[in-house]
This record gives structure tokens, C-alpha cells and sequence, in this order.
């Protein structure tokens, strides 16, 4: 079967899922929401104190503003498509992963196009804060248009890492099952602390963010050249290849997870 028909497939499981989703208009608009008020109000949490003490370690607030919302959207387009990726645990936990293995298509598939997550006020956040963090860098004239379309690719580049990072980390629950600290980790920790420059922290936890887990290609190395024209147009032709890359290898250690998945008999 070739990829189009996988990918038409997955159209239509995301479909159904999100009309199940969408019997719910109320809690969904409730939801969305409240999701842009949180966001937005941790951003300007941040914003006060830039405010009031400048740029720090040389990075401005539009700047921070530009990694914010980056790492923002890239984890929304991840967490939309593929949200129980991240959940995984709950399904070898109950075994409700035996029954995905039933199903005629590819398990990862069928995990992806569960409880796809329909996330507006996220996109809502970042998309708006972006828009204010690179019309300031156009009005300083620090960038120029051409950092929209690779501003554009950054997003998904640095969706398809995270993708990576969560895959790997959910593979690792065939053989510890429990994945919540774990997660912690590889994934929220490690993405809000890329929130903001990785100037900022020692040499000793910057070398985990960008070789341990990787979070620091998501938005803040293609931010040296886009924000501020350091080492050249190939650094983000290189963080899309090291997304490629990242992707072979989690989906190579799923496959190689699942052979040591144990059923529960249920």
C-alpha cells in the first residue's frame, strides 16, 4: 500500500475523532479559552520583568517573545496530530493497546488518530505572539520578510523533533510502563526551559538540551541565524535534516519497542 493511502486514512480517522470531540461545543469553547489565558498570561509574566530590566544576557524581549512562541506552536502542531503519543502509558496500563493491534492498519497510525486534540487557544497564543515578537524585529529592522517563510519551516521542523523526542520517550514505556516522570523530563521541563535563550544556563545543561534531548534545535539554534544572521542559511537546511533524521531513528525504536510489548490478555 503506498504512503498516499495511509495518509488518506489518517485524514479520515482525524475526522471522526474530532466530530466525537465536537458533540462538547461548550466545554471545547470553555477549553480553548481558558488555554490562551494561561499562555498568554505566562508570557507576560515574562514580559513584566524584561520590562523592567531589560534585555538579559543581550537577547530583547521580542526576541524572547520570537522563542516563546516558536516552541509554542511547534509543540501545538505535534500535540493536534499526535497527542496519545504522549499518552501511551494509559493504553499499556488498562490495555486498551491490544485492541490497536487489531485493528488493519499500522499501530502508530491508529495511535496518532486517537483523541486527536483540537488546540485553537494555543495556536491563538502563539500565533499572536509571534506576530507581535517579529513585527517589532521588522520595525527595528534587526530581520526582514524573508524570516517568515523560514520562520514558517522552523515550526514544522521543530514539530516532527518533539514528535521524535515524545516517540522515543513512549517507546522507553514498553519496558518501564510508567512514563510520567520520565516525561517530566524529555518533554515538558525540557521545552519550557527552551522558552527562553539557552544562553542563560550552564554549559553542563545546555549540552542536554541540545544533544540529550535535543529541544534546543526547536527554536532557539535556527533563531541565530533567523533573529540575528549567525553562521548562515544551512544551519536550518541542517536542523531539517537533523529532524529527518530524529524521525528515522523514534520510529525505528518504536518498531523495535513493540517487539518486546507484552499484551495483557485483556
Amino acid at each position: 500500500m503506498t504512503i498516499k493511502y495511509w495518509l488518506d486514512l489518517y485524514v479520515v480517522l482525524i475526522r471522526s475523532s474530532i466530530r466525537s470531540r465536537m458533540q462538547y461545543k461548550f466545554n471545547f469553547m470553555l477549553g480553548t479559552v481558558l488555554a490562551a489565558a494561561i499562555q498568554i498570561a505566562e508570557f507576560l509574566m515574562i514580559a513584566i520583568v524584561l520590562n523592567k530590566f531589560g534585555a538579559i544576557k543581550g537577547w530583547s524581549l521580542h526576541e524572547v517573545g520570537y522563542l516563546f512562541a516558536i516552541m509554542t506552536l511547534s509543540k501545538t502542531l505535534y500535540r493536534t496530530f499526535a497527542s496519545d503519543v504522549h499518552h501511551l502509558e494509559a493504553y499499556l496500563t488498562t490495555g486498551d493497546l491490544d485492541q490497536l493491534l487489531t485493528r488493519p492498519v499500522p499501530i502508530l497510525l491508529a495511535l496518532m488518530s486517537q483523541n486527536i486534540r483540537l488546540m485553537p487557544g494555543e495556536l491563538l497564543q502563539g500565533g499572536t505572539i509571534l506576530y507581535w515578537a517579529m513585527h517589532g524585529l521588522l520595525a527595528s529592522g534587526q530581520i526582514t520578510w524573508i524570516a517568515l517563510p523560514y520562520t514558517l519551516l522552523v515550526i514544522v521542523t521543530g514539530a516532527v523533533i518533539l514528535f521524535s523526542i515524545g516517540l522515543a520517550t513512549a517507546t522507553i514505556g514498553f519496558w518501564m510502563t510508567k512514563l510520567d516522570e520520565l516525561q517530566t523530563l524529555t518533554e515538558d521541563a525540557a521545552q519550557t526551559a527552551v522558552r527562553y535563550p539557552l544562553i542563560l544556563y550552564p554549559v553542563w545543561l545546555r549540552s542536554i538540551l541540545l544533544i540529550v534531548i535535543p529541544v534546543g534545535f526547536v527554536n532557539y539554534v535556527p533563531s541565530l541565524f533567523i533573529l540575528r544572521g549567525e553562521y548562515g542559511p544551512w544551519l536550518v537546511l541542517a536542523i531539517t535534516l537533523l529532524a529527518g533524521i530524529s524521525l528515522c531513528l523514534a520510529l525505528k525504536f518504536w518498531k523495535f519497542g513493540l517487539t518486546r510489548y507484552q499484551s495483557t490478555g485483556s
